[in-house]
């Protein structure tokens, strides 16, 4: 062989380990830089809400298993005075939902960590001048956050989430949570059960102010624009002491014991709503001991009429709340839920449950179903009977 062939052998042998090894160091690049730039991606998107500042602190990339993490992520108002954020997601993991993969779906899972919803009152409520930036209203920040996931979402949890409403204008300040919310929303694409009414299964728990035990579960149909849903919702146990520093200034009264509990089913169909509240107080006494002359004086009023109108068999304080309308213009039935009170007093105790009262199909403007739809609302109460009696 001739040392001119040698050569362009050896030539041929660089060109060939050259250009993969050339690919192997830009891919290592990428990789290196692909977190930095995604960091600098959702910083400024989040930068774009009107009237909200937000950041990520740090986001971790695992291509192995196609899903990235975003830390230390915030967003608040820009002129809120309190700084405590609006919204504070420590840890949220987005990943690709492997198992609808298989059946030939590409959709992405998110799994949050101590999530933190705090709407203080003041500062959500502060108006901002047009100059700087202008108010946002939940569609400007929901679609910011959810274009934050390139692939549509069909499985969502929250662990040990806190939910909670401030005011601090009152004295003492009203502060409404609940803590330790364990949430978890299922097939939210309709990747299974396309053809159901409400494919899509929900369920948290909690707990409220109080110690309070709170319950929800339901199911809904989150792809429509206008989503239908099917929910009930139990709290029961909470001090309701803990209710004081919202009583007291909305309502000029102070609870020494007792316990509360608030019950509800909601069912939304084509942004129709029908539903009720029926919130339950037991075992409740008035009149603190260092109450002045003016609020013993108020409490005893309330007192006289709160003894009048429980129901002494089972020391229960109790009304239902009909809700029903268009979601623009849901309206509450004032002299049902007056009738209701004496209802529980006088004629019947209410429960200390849900009523199980309320179904999807009521929500209907049409009370005349499809044949299908009857069909199928029939097919999954008698799953739902199957799966209590097991």
């Amino acid at each position: 062989m001739t040392s001119e062939k040698k050569k362009k052998r050896k030539a041929y042998k660089k060109k060939r380990y050259t250009a993969p090894l050339i690919i192997l160091v830009l891919l290592i690049a990428a990789r290196i830089y692909l977190p930095y730039w995604l960091k600098d991606h959702v910083n400024e998107a989040l930068a774009e809400i009107p009237g909200y500042y937000g950041q990520v602190e740090d986001i971790d990339v695992s291509l192995y298993r196609g899903a990235y993490e975003i830390k230390g992520m915030y967003l608040n108002r820009v002129n809120a005075d309190t700084q405590v954020p609006f919204l504070n997601f420590p840890s949220n993991d987005i990943s690709i939902e492997w198992k609808s993969l298989f059946k030939g779906k590409i959709v992405s899972e998110i799994i949050m960590y101590k999530p933190e919803i705090i709407y203080i009152f003041e500062d959500q409520n502060e108006e901002i001048p047009e100059e700087e930036g202008g108010s946002a209203n939940i569609d400007d920040w929901t679609k910011v956050l959810t274009d934050l996931v390139p692939i549509d979402i069909n499985h969502f949890e929250a662990h040990n989430a806190k939910v909670a409403f401030v005011e601090l204008q009152k004295e003492p300040n009203v502060d409404l949570y609940i803590n330790n919310v364990e949430l978890v929303a299922d097939n939210l694409r309709n990747v299974v059960g396309a053809n159901r009414t409400l494919p899509s299964p929900v369920t948290a728990t909690g707990i409220t102010i109080g110690q309070g035990s709170m319950k929800l579960d339901g199911k809904m149909n989150l792809v429509k624009e206008i989503p239908d849903m099917d929910l009930s919702l139990s709290i029961e146990g909470g001090d309701v002491t803990a209710l004081n520093n919202f009583t007291r200034p909305y309502a000029g009264i102070d609870f020494e014991s007792g316990t509360f509990g608030l019950y509800s089913e909601v069912a939304i169909a084509d942004g129709y709503m029908k539903g009720y509240l029926k919130p339950l107080l037991t075992d409740t006494k008035l009149i603190g001991k260092e109450d002045g002359v003016l609020g013993v004086l108020w409490e005893g009023f309330v007192g006289f009429f709160k003894f009048i109108l429980k129901n002494q068999s089972t020391d229960t304080l109790a009304t239902k709340v009909p809700l029903e309308g268009d979601l623009n213009n849901v309206e509450a039935g004032v002299w049902p839920t007056v009738f209701n009170i004496f209802e529980n007093a006088w004629i019947k105790a209410f429960s200390g449950e849900v009523d199980d009262d309320i179904e999807f199909k009521d929500a209907f403007k049409e009370k005349e179903l499809s044949r299908e739809e009857k069909k199928e609302l029939r097919q999954e109460k008698r799953e739902e009977r199957k799966n209590d009696d097991n």
